[in-house]
């Protein structure tokens, strides 16, 4: 099962790559993040570093290849991007991948592969899902002549009249939820997310559907780009440096906009619906031009997990385990739905869209939890962020896989990062 989920893994990663037409792979659609060619042979690179020079102590085959696409850079606008002055031949890459991949196969079809290597197996296939995500939100940037469209859309239209009017607020009671996952409760878990403890949460009331683009252009259109006191100083100097005046997936179309997808810009009509996808400093300018504010990590758990009886849940809908009709994610679809699609997934308070469709900043710090501890193959993956300047998302896009949507799962980027397929709710009180 452990080498059937990694060669899953690869599959998808194969299928991912192969939307990229000859001339894209030098390609750098957003600024700080590496060309490609480097995500092709970052994932093997991360497997055969951790699974075959790490825990198996095989020698490398190319020592400067398992160096060169080590690790990836954090979009933090900090350190600036140095790029490659010669990146390797597509071909010496692919080849690399292969016998990556042909070395794990066979250690790992060998009776006597050590059961203790199995979470680092874990962490290897994990890291590859959250790339996938990464590709597609890379991919959404690339220019669309230099993408093979699929042949069909997988995105499903809906009817007007399932498309909900608008959001509503939902009181939720005071009370306790449990953040994070107990050491030994899961077969893998990253280091952020342990340990498990409780927090008290007081009375607060959050809307039941997120801010769509439609929502969001009332600001645009009134000015808010244009309202320092919306913003915090520093946000504020992001977007008069960077020119910001309206969300990035959204095109100038005339005297209106599109709405950037995957592999074209659609008339803002048909998205208008659709979760505005924007960064922290824009959600939360927003949320203070309505009065407003983000929810903490521990208000979004409490509205997602929590009961009138007192027991969390596991997932918003219950202990039942993620279908399709809860939510859109595990790449069901490759564009947003409109808000609202998936009722079915709603929590017991009735909020609704929690996981899927995009992940939800909170107004928290990304920090750790009380007896964190770093991993021990790989030290910095949640360490190096703990800087104050990184915000916590939650739940699930429709580009992340259904092994990720575990209650205890964390995602995390900088204020000013605005390509992450997120969304964003309102909360008060």
């Amino acid at each position: 099962m452990t080498l059937e989920r990694l060669q899953r893994a690869w599959q998808r990663s194969d299928s991912l790559f192969g939307h990229l037409e000859d001339a894209a792979w030098l390609e750098q659609p957003i600024a700080l993040r590496q060309p490609f060619v480097f995500y092709l042979g970052h994932l093997p690179a991360f497997a055969w570093n951790q699974l075959g020079r790490g825990l198996l102590g095989r020698a490398a085959f190319r020592e400067d290849l398992d160096l060169l696409f080590e690790r990836g850079i954090d979009p933090t606008g900090v350190d600036a991007y140095t790029p490659q002055a010669a990146w390797p031949e597509l071909g010496a890459v692919r080849e690399y991948e292969e016998r990556v991949r042909a070395e794990l196969t066979d250690a790992l079809s060998d009776p006597g592969f050590p059961r203790g290597g199995l979470p680092v197996v874990a962490m290897v296939v994990e890291h590859e899902l959250m790339h996938h995500e990464t590709l597609q939100y890379m991919f959404q940037q690339l220019d669309h002549g230099l993408k093979r469209a699929p042949p069909t859309p997988r995105r499903r239209p809906l009817d007007e009249a399932d498309r909900p009017a608008g959001a509503r607020a939902v009181e939720i009671p005071e009370g306790e939820v449990v953040l994070g996952a107990r050491s030994g409760s899961l077969p893998f878990g990253w280091d952020n997310e342990f340990e498990a403890h409780r927090v008290h949460v007081s009375r607060f009331a959050i809307d039941a559907l997120p801010v769509t683009n439609a929502e969001f252009r009332e600001f645009v259109e009134a000015g808010g780009y244009a309202e320092p006191e919306l913003w915090r100083e520093e946000d504020w100097a992001w977007r008069v440096r960077a020119c910001v005046h309206r969300p990035h997936s959204w095109r100038a179309d005339g005297d209106g906009f599109r709405v950037r997808g995957l592999f074209e810009d659609v008339p803002f009509d048909r998205g208008a619906r659709w979760p505005v996808m924007v960064s922290w400093a824009e959600a939360s300018a927003y949320a203070r031009w309505r009065g407003d504010r983000l929810p903490t990590e521990a208000e979004w758990h409490r509205a997602a997990r929590g009961t009138p009886d007192g027991r969390d849940r596991r997932w918003p809908w219950g202990d039942e385990p993620p279908a399709e009709r809860h939510g859109s994610f595990d790449f069901r679809e490759r564009a947003p739905l409109p808000v609202g699609s998936h009722p079915q997934g709603a929590s017991a308070w009735g909020v609704q869209e929690l996981v899927g469709n995009g992940w939800e900043w909170t107004a928290t710090a990304f920090a750790p939890f009380p007896g964190f501890a770093p991993l021990p193959r790989y030290s910095g993956y949640s360490a190096d962020f703990f800087d104050g300047a990184h915000f916590v998302l939650l739940g699930a896009s429709w580009a992340t896989d259904a092994a990720l949507l575990r209650p205890s799962f964390r995602n995390w980027f900088q204020p000013h990062y605005p390509h992450v397929f997120s969304k964003f709710r309102l909360c008060r009180g």
